[in-house]
Parts: C-alpha cells; sequence; structure tokens
C-alpha cells in the first residue's frame, strides 16, 4: 500500500511511516552524491555525514507525515491541500531550529509548504509532470 492509497486523516502512523523511508532514502542518495562531490578526510567523517543528513532527512519525513495526518484530523477536513501546507511548513521549521536560523526555518516553511500544497492539487486534479504525450 503506498502513501496515496491511505486516505488523508487515517492512519497516521502508517503514513508517518511511508514519509520516514522515502525521506531516509533521499537523505542517503543525496550524502552519497556529496560525499562523491566533496570527498571526506577519514572514514569517520563520511560515516558523520552520513549519519547527519539521513537522521535529519527522516525526521522532516516523519515530521511531515505527522503533522498532515494530524492537520487532517483536527480540521476535519481530510482532503485539503492546506493541510499539506501546514505539514511542509512544520518540516521547514524543523530545518530552520536544526540550523540555528530563523531565516533557513522561514524560507524552508514556505518553499515546502507551498511545494507539498501544490503537489496535493496536482494529486487531486491528475496532473502529470512527465509521461508520454497525449494525443
Amino acid at each position: 500500500m503506498g502513501y496515496w492509497d491511505i486516505p488523508d486523516g487515517t492512519d497516521c502512523v502508517q503514513k508517518t511511516w511511508i514519509t520516514t523511508k522515502v525521506a531516509t532514502a533521499l537523505g542517503l542518495v543525496g550524502t552519497a552524491y556529496h560525499i562523491v562531490a566533496f570527498q571526506p578526510d577519514s572514514a569517520l567523517a563520511a560515516l558523520q555525514r552520513v549519519t547527519n543528513t539521513t537522521v535529519t532527512m527522516a525526521t522532516v519525513g516523519a515530521i511531515f507525515g505527522m503533522t498532515t495526518c494530524l492537520a487532517a484530523q483536527a480540521r476535519d477536513a481530510p482532503d485539503e491541500p492546506l493541510n499539506y501546507f501546514i505539514g511542509g511548513c512544520a518540516s521547514g521549521i524543523f530545518l530552520g531550529a536544526r540550523t540555528h536560523s530563523a531565516i533557513t526555518g522561514t524560507s524552508a516553511c514556505l518553499g515546502l509548504g507551498t511545494l507539498a500544497f501544490f503537489t496535493k492539487i496536482g494529486k487531486m486534479e491528475g496532473w502529470k509532470i512527465a509521461g508520454p504525450p497525449e494525443l
């Protein structure tokens, strides 16, 4: 069962688990590219970089999944794109707290919230980013 197969506002634990797994995978892939591009001085430094980035991304995914689901429940509006904006914004605020930067938190809140908002709208309306052209 995938993320979009579970109705919004239900089974928050499962939805959070899915977003955490996806964010963890993105963190691992991103860190692998970063290590190749900017090689660390030692294996320990590489391990620290992998751990730091992956845990941060996993936390961002968990915050997004749980906040989106709880917002849907609290607002009693399960299919509202605003729930996704709230989840993305909460994830961005975490990144700001993690970097000790209000500017980073604010811009990440707006950026991730907007991205999540339009992702939900696109899913609801059937937008396609890629694929074969329709004739």
